[in-house]
């Protein structure tokens, strides 16, 4: 029995074996049809820490959307196919831009607030936005950057942006006060003014103007590579549809359209919840309750107390230290059916302490940002108000998604026996179309239609896909991918360092953590190497250990063996 039987034979008679295609052609047609649907209904709830709260309504989110369209369109002059970098957490404003630029024709370049300035600009500059959505909360950090970028508007919101106008003006004072919006020395718009500006063009409007095609590229999603090179996959229109579609087919037998609620804790700039949260959740009507930011993990309690989720997304870290919170009590979850886990394995442990303590079962898949991103998914069927396995496997990543081929190759690209294990590779609608400004990255990864993905995995007689290795050398820190070359570069910028090699380590909080191998040419101490990654990396690239060698142990051609440099650190623990 080949994959794609054994995936349908857990679902009633008469569902087909490809997915549904949708009735449209691009995201924006989507997100009206939506608004048309669930009309008045609360799409985005923003929860914060204090338990303060402020909702946007289906339409709400489409109108405001359609403003911004005409914004970019009309205020900014931006042409289908200009890049707009979205720089926010979990936001109103965020669905209100994502959407504003897909209507707009324009491609959104999802971009992490916390991206240190040398990060930002390395993005920037490539992907060639010439529009950058921020929070104020980082006007200094884009001060510094925008200048050596093609950036022409910075558009800044609050997170205040859309509360009523008493608690607006109390939330607004008190960051102030608190000196967490930092003055921006460059000229910028505000976003409340230009969703103004851009509904009076929405007014004289009297038809909508051309839509993309379903071909059409809308959205660049970074990722890393083997070498460490940061690269923008091209998913297009229709592989994001394509991705929803097989969601859709999967998930409609058990999640209840406009009568759901999703926690959306993981940042929707990540690939996850960009697909799944921002557009799955709005396509299939559920209320998402938006956290701006999920450290402490305290800044979760309101978002729980205030509302009955039925199902959220999450990664190992989440599900791991959540019921460890003093505050946090099972009855939180008694409405959740699911929750949806990737960006990193889950640990059994966590997965059956979660699932004993909570009753919310844990459902795994697998994907990339190159296949935006889900390429496998574990079934499961609605059982009163829970969902249940239809497959005995705990721990493995599912079959293939409708339309969905996976094999496993060896080194020469040939199909290896079932249960061998070779690397998995990807044929589907929802892969990408190539990488941005990368020709020679696309070919090594695009082969006949294949996506190779460089994991390592194999396929039981019935399809079902396990995961064995990944990448040789990436690291996967709370579902975040941090590739070695690229702190090891930082870290060799520092003048008392003469050689470095950067390895993953098993974490139980973070699932793996980075650890760097240093030669120093004269005494440095580890506060100072550690201060030194901060300046130049993200929070989660930063090593968390350091261990000093008199030299590093390479091959013959001079290559780090960081094979043997990882069983190193996992024998010394």
């Amino acid at each position: 029995m080949n994959a794609e039987q054994v995936w349908w034979s857990h679902y009633p008679a008469g569902v087909g074996r490809e997915a549904q295609p949708f009735p449209f052609e691009n995201l924006g047609q989507l997100v009206r049809a939506a608004a048309e649907r669930y009309g008045e209904r609360k799409a985005e709830t923003l929860v914060l820490p204090n338990g303060m709260t402020a909702s946007l309504s289906f339409q709400e989110v489409d109108r405001l959307s359609e403003d911004f369209a005409a914004y970019l369109r009309h205020n900014l002059g931006l042409q289908p196919g200009a890049r707009v970098a979205i720089m926010l957490p979990n936001t109103l404003a965020y669905p209100i831009c994502a959407f504003g630029a897909l209507k707009a024709g324009c491609v959104v370049v999802n971009t992490n607030p916390l991206y240190t300035p040398r990060e930002l600009e390395q993005q920037l500059q490539d992907s060639g936005a010439e529009m950058l959505v921020v929070l104020d909360h980082f006007g200094d950090k884009v001060a510094a950057v925008v200048p050596h970028t093609a950036v022409k508007t910075i558009m800044i919101t609050s997170i205040a942006d859309f509360f009523p106008l008493l608690t607006r003006t109390l939330i607004k004072a008190k960051l102030r006060l608190s000196g967490m919006i930092p003055p921006l020395a460059l000229p910028f718009a505000r976003l409340p003014q230009a969703l103004q500006l851009g509904a009076r063009h929405q007014a004289k409007e009297a038809a909508s103007p051309a839509v993309p095609a379903r071909d059409s590229l809308a959205l660049l999603q970074y990722t890393g590579g083997t070498t460490g090179t940061s690269k923008g996959a091209m998913l297009s229109h229709g592989n994001l549809l394509a991705n929803l579609e097989q969601i859709a087919e999967i998930t409609r037998i058990y999640l209840n359209y406009g009568d759901e609620t999703v926690l959306t804790v993981l940042p929707m700039y990540h690939v996850i919840a960009f697909t799944i949260n921002l557009l799955y959740g709005f396509h299939s009507g559920s209320h998402s309750i938006l956290v701006p930011n999920p450290r402490p993990l305290k800044n979760l309690e309101a978002a729980l107390k205030q509302h009955e989720i039925t199902w959220m997304t999450a990664v190992n870290t989440l599900l791991k230290a959540l019921p460890d919170e003093s505050w946090f009590r099972p009855e939180m979850t008694r409405k959740m059916g699911g929750a949806f886990a990737g960006g990193m394995q889950t640990h059994p442990a966590v997965l059956q302490r979660w699932e004993a303590e909570t009753g919310c079962l844990v459902i795994e898949g697998f994907g990339l940002s190159e296949t935006s991103p889900l390429v496998t998914y574990n079934a499961a069927v609605r059982h009163g108000e829970r969902l249940r396995r239809t497959m005995p496997q705990v721990g493995g990543v599912g079959l293939p998604l409708p339309g969905t081929e996976v094999r496993i190759v060896n080194d020469e690209g040939q199909p290896v026996p079932t249960g061998a294990h070779g690397e998995i590779v990807v044929k589907g609608p929802q892969v990408m179309q190539a990488y941005w400004n990368q020709p020679e990255e696309t070919a090594r990864t695009l082969r006949d239609g294949w996506l190779y993905t460089g994991d390592i995995g194999c396929l039981d007689g019935d399809g079902y896909l396990q995961i064995t290795d990944r990448k040789k050398d990436m690291i996967i820190v709370s579902g975040f991918n941090v590739y070695p070359n690229e702190v090891e570069a930082c870290i060799a910028l520092h003048p008392d360092v003469a050689d470095v090699a950067v390895v993953g380590i098993p974490s139980e909080d973070t699932g793996e953590a980075v650890r760097a191998y240093v030669v120093s040419k004269k005494d440095i101490t580890v506060e100072e190497l550690r201060a030194h990654c901060r300046r130049l990396l993200v929070n989660y690239k930063v090593p968390t250990s350091f261990s000093f060698l008199a030299e590093i142990p390479k091959n013959a051609v001079g290559k780090a063996l960081r094979r043997e440099l990882r069983a190193t650190a996992t024998a010394q623990g």
